[in-house]
């Protein structure tokens, strides 16, 4: 009985380790086969790849750097939206008249200055049945002191193959940009088949509302539709991303949306002799704090993220690739990852950042008051109001009082699939021009655009701006010697050139047969 029982145990033994055994081969498999087989993009390449898609002259070459230096040494500032240079933008007006006569003399193209100091260009294609399109940038600039700058912030100095000053990144690039592809194509005797906007904003930095807001509206009341809208937001990543080696070009197909809150708490004044048990500044730091200690929800999964991700897969190196071409299984390691860096937590929650505090007038006073003003980055799965009652529930003092200063929701998540013309058009201009770039995919734009302004006349708001980004550039956005290579900009022209002929395809064809080998 003893040893029949034995046997009978060291069965079942063996049957439970050959069947996890079976278990842990099954789904070592699976994680085989999604990593190294089921690797087809979900956006197929249509058309074989192609390189040189343009040839700009010697002089061409010149002319495009020196109409971007000159626009460069126009301080188009803009501080608030009560603040703006207003002389230097009616100056950037004059200027880019001068520099890009084709675009104001051709009978297609109809210039109108919208809010005094924005501009919007309606390009005319022979074609009226095909759906127009949208190119957005804006002209005006943040601050930029000189102080700890390499070369004066608005001299547009020229070095070692950079072009230095503010808003040679964010986003005169652009704005420039735009207008010299179209020039060049021009003087070819272009005309495309299908219309285009090209829209210019002078106020985004200040929220865009007298600028990209009245364009948006204009064309709302005009009864357009377009197929799609293309602004800044992302760029081509070259070694940013832990694990990949190539660089890849993120297409942003959503923002993050956006709150600020102000945070108040009042108090009697008096002698710092005799102070009171908490005083205004000690409950508001409190609050502040727990807002700090207390970060929203780890969203990882529930928004683009997920597919930015998915897309990336193949392009990670061993381990990562296996890891990432199955988060069905390693998404909670993933996320978690993900929320050690500020740069890739921002992607999957909704961020906090104390941005001011103010109390306090003499060493000996204690204060009746302090302020503190909180920024919110709303993650495309939550709303504001949401975010505010968490915010409420956390801060958990009615001592401190809670003011919306400006609040709205994140943009809608653009469509992102096989059938969608903008990403296909996108693919194939970036393959074409940028040859050592393989992967385009879909990812999230945590700043806010002008781009924003227009869900009314599209679906289909992208984010991107043809530029290749290392890490070190990351921190000249707004940050000290702000530059752009020379390289670079040539290549941003060349993608602008080619997107705007692009265009002009009726309808898109099948699926190439070798997509995967393009």
């Amino acid at each position: 009985m003893a040893g029949g029982s034995g046997r009978s145990r060291r069965a079942a033994a063996w049957a439970a380790g050959l069947g996890l055994c079976a278990a842990v081969l099954a789904l070592l498999a699976a994680v085989l086969l999604r990593a190294y087989l089921l690797r087809a993009p979900a956006i197929p390449r249509l058309w074989a790849r192609r390189g040189g898609t343009a040839a700009f002259s010697a002089g061409e070459r010149l002319e495009l750097k020196e109409a971007l230096r000159g626009a460069i040494k126009i301080p188009t500032v803009s501080i608030s939206p009560e603040d703006l240079n207003t002389t230097a933008m009616a100056e950037f007006g004059n200027y880019i008249q001068k520099v890009f006569p084709a675009v104001f003399s051709s009978k297609f193209i109809q210039h109108e200055i919208v809010g005094k100091y924005s501009h919007l260009f309606t390009v005319q294609g022979s074609n009226p049945e095909m759906m127009p399109y949208m190119l957005l940038a804006h002209m005006d600039v943040v601050p930029a002191p000189p102080e700890g700058w390499d070369f004066p912030p608005f001299s547009a100095a020229e070095h070692e193959g950079f072009i230095y000053g503010r808003g040679t990144l964010d986003n005169k690039n652009s704005a420039i940009g735009i207008l010299q592809a179209l020039e060049f194509l021009l003087r070819r005797s272009y005309r495309p088949r299908r219309s285009f906007y090209v829209g210019i904003g002078h106020d985004e930095e200040v929220h865009g509302r007298k600028g990209a807001m009245k364009i948006a509206a204009l064309l709302e009341a005009r009864g357009v539709k377009l197929s799609f809208l293309l602004d800044e937001g992302s760029a081509i990543l070259d070694g940013i991303i832990a694990g990949v080696k190539k660089p890849v070009a993120v297409i942003a197909i959503t923002e993050k949306g956006s709150m600020t809150l102000n945070f108040t708490v009042e108090k009697e004044p008096g002698h710092s002799s005799f102070p009171p048990k908490e005083t205004s500044i000690g409950i508001l730091a409190a609050a502040m704090s727990r807002l700090e200690q207390n970060p929203l929800r780890n969203l990882f999964g529930h928004g683009p993220e997920l597919m930015t991700m998915e897309h990336l897969a193949p392009e990670f190196s061993f381990p990562l690739n296996l890891i990432m071409s199955n988060l069905w299984l390693f998404s909670p390691i993933v996320s978690r990852v993900l929320a050690w860096k500020p740069s890739t937590n921002a992607l999957i929650r909704t961020t906090t950042a104390v941005t001011m505090f103010n109390a306090g007038i003499k060493i000996n006073v204690v204060p009746s008051s302090a302020k503190a003003t909180v920024n919110f980055r709303i993650h495309s799965a939550e709303k504001a109001a949401e975010v505010l009652e968490i915010v409420r529930n956390t801060v958990a003092d009615d001592r401190v009082k809670i003011d919306v200063v400006e609040a709205f929701d994140p943009l809608p998540v653009s469509p992102w699939d096989d059938q969608t013309f903008g990403a296909h058009i996108f693919q194939r201009t970036i393959l074409d021009t940028f040859p050592d770039v393989d992967a385009v995919v879909p990812g999230t734009c945590i700043g806010n655009t002008d781009s924003r302004h227009f869900t009314n006349v599209t679906n289909a708001i992208y984010r991107f701006n043809p530029l290749l980004l290392k890490s070190d550039d990351l921190p000249r956005i707004h940050g000290l010697n702000e530059r752009i290579s020379i390289e670079n900009y040539e290549k941003q022209i060349e993608f602008l050139f080619q997107l705007m002929k692009n265009c002009d395809i009726d309808e898109l064809p099948e699926p190439h047969a070798n997509s995967h080998e393009l």
